[in-house]
């Protein structure tokens, strides 16, 4: 039996929430719903058109958000990536503990500023993200930890990875050694951008294949180039025998053992998409690592994600994700 349910790869970011309005984003002149890469300058200048407005950190990153719902269903995750040796590492360091995710990342203590993520949340439940990557742009081979790779079921790879050079050969190298130790590999594209403007990379990253892809339907007709999402799922096929592609409030749909399963939304009111499909990923792979149906694993994504945007942040409490599995038909 392998140490590790899941390993994780991806950007270690402090994410600080804090709720807007249309108004701001259009006088910060932010596109609504994007994720913007920015440096300390601009961060400093949202920071003071934000003023005094309440925010809420924590550890965030896609990767460790997912990882995250994986250890509060129970499951056990590793994460590397790269912090500074400064407060915002130390805080991400021990909330990823806390909530139950091992990472190695005091054995490479490292100069520089931790990366910040400013998730800002509109009240139709849209965020729209300003992320000053910091260290962890320069997140590397060096930090992976094959061992801990080895011992792992699946590894995940977050698709931001693909914006810094070193950081999309490390993805490359570990989803190489994935291979080399029958580990499985699926990867999350994280964002339309990425296909947009990082496209070659992604494939550079999935070489002659993955095991499964995570997607949302604009990054899936974005992939394929097409308005069709029946031409979207074949396009994803011949990259992934499986797939986990969420239709915001339709379900989703999940591609398993070469059979289509469409997962029914749930009606809820969202007030925050933040860290939806994160959380998706986390709760598939968690089913799929412990015995799950194709159809039961994709009904515990679907209604922890609808969980989650019922409330403000990018993750549930433990006794919340743990409540969705349990009562779960």
């Amino acid at each position: 039996m392998k140490r590790h349910h899941v390993y994780g790869i991806g950007h270690a970011l402090v994410d600080t929430e804090i709720r807007v309005t249309d108004d701001f984003l259009k006088q910060a002149g932010l596109t609504k719903g994007s994720m913007t890469l920015i440096d300390e300058a601009r961060r400093a200048e949202l920071l003071a058109l934000l003023g005094d407005a309440p925010r809420h950190r924590a550890c965030g990153g896609s990767s460790a958000n997912t990882l995250i719902g994986v250890a509060q269903l129970g499951g056990n995750a590793f994460h590397a990536s790269r912090v500074a040796s400064d407060e915002n590492g130390l805080f991400f360091t021990g909330d990823m503990r806390a909530n139950g995710v091992a990472n190695d990342l005091e054995k490479r203590p490292r100069t520089g500023t931790t990366g910040q993520c400013l998730v800002l949340i509109t009240p139709d439940a849209e965020r729209t993200m300003c992320t000053h990557l910091g260290i962890s742009e320069f997140f590397s081979a060096e930090d992976l930890a094959p061992e801990e790779l080895a011992a792992s079921e699946w590894l995940y790879v977050e698709g931001y990875l693909v914006t810094s050079p070193s950081a999309r050969h490390a993805a490359c190298k570990a989803v190489s050694l994935a291979r080399e130790h029958g580990v499985k590999i699926a990867l999350t594209f994280s964002d339309a951008s990425m296909i947009d403007y990082f496209g070659a990379g992604l494939e550079e990253i999935m070489g002659s294949g993955v095991d499964l892809i995570f997607c949302n339907q604009t990054e899936a007709l974005r992939y394929a180039g097409s308005d069709d999402l029946e031409v979207a799922k074949a396009a994803l096929a011949r990259r992934a025998p499986a797939f986990g592609l969420t239709l915001g409030a339709q379900g989703a749909v999940v591609r398993l053992d070469g059979r289509d399963t469409l997962i029914p939304g749930m009606p809820v009111q969202a007030i925050d998409a933040n860290g939806a499909g994160d959380l998706f990923a986390g709760a598939l792979l968690y089913g799929l690592t412990h015995g799950f149906s194709p159809e039961r694993a994709g009904r515990l994504a679907c209604r922890a994600s609808a969980r989650l945007v019922t409330r403000h942040g990018a993750r549930l409490s433990r006794e919340e994700t743990r409540d969705v599995l349990n009562t779960l038909d």
